[in-house]
């Protein structure tokens, strides 16, 4: 396996697995998500890749994307907070045929390295309350509750 940053010649398989990860989510919120949807287009995508606040990393398997991380570096310095940057993972995707084969687990890790080595305090993501199975892989990978967004449908 090998972990890289994203290209442009990787637009077409991240947005299959883009439409993936959205068809989980709708799924189980169709409330909030529009099924057949996905979170980016290929023009945004285009601006992401090209934006070294905005990483992508993409893992290769027998040269083929089979998972994804799409990071944000957040830059915190205000009244109330010390100052210090966070890695946020905005999306960790790997293929559906393609799980518990540790790719999540190896892109995950990388993301570790890579914020280490870019000097941010912490890494953080968000993960909906409904998708198990991206809750229990978190909590192996050692993440704890940082806060909790809250919500009362009307």
């Amino acid at each position: 396996m090998e972990i890289r940053r994203a290209t442009f010649e990787d637009i077409p398989r991240i947005t299959d697995l883009l439409l993936q990860v959205h068809r989980v989510h709708s799924e189980k919120r169709p409330d909030i998500f529009r099924r057949g949807s996905k979170k980016y287009t290929e023009d945004e995508l285009r601006e992401i890749i090209a934006d070294d606040e905005r990483p992508i990393f993409t893992a290769l398997v027998d040269g083929r994307v089979e998972g994804y991380a799409f990071c944000v570096f957040q830059r915190h310095d205000d009244n109330s907070l010390e100052k210090f940057t966070t890695l946020y993972i905005d999306d960790l995707c790997v293929d559906e045929n393609h799980r518990h084969e540790h790719i999540g687990t190896a892109l995950y890790k990388y993301v570790l390295g890579f914020a280490k080595e870019s000097g941010c305090y912490n890494v953080t993501l968000n993960v909906w309350e409904c998708n198990e199975s991206a809750l229990k892989f978190y909590n192996r990978m050692g993440l704890s509750v940082m806060k909790t967004t809250m919500e009362q449908i009307l």
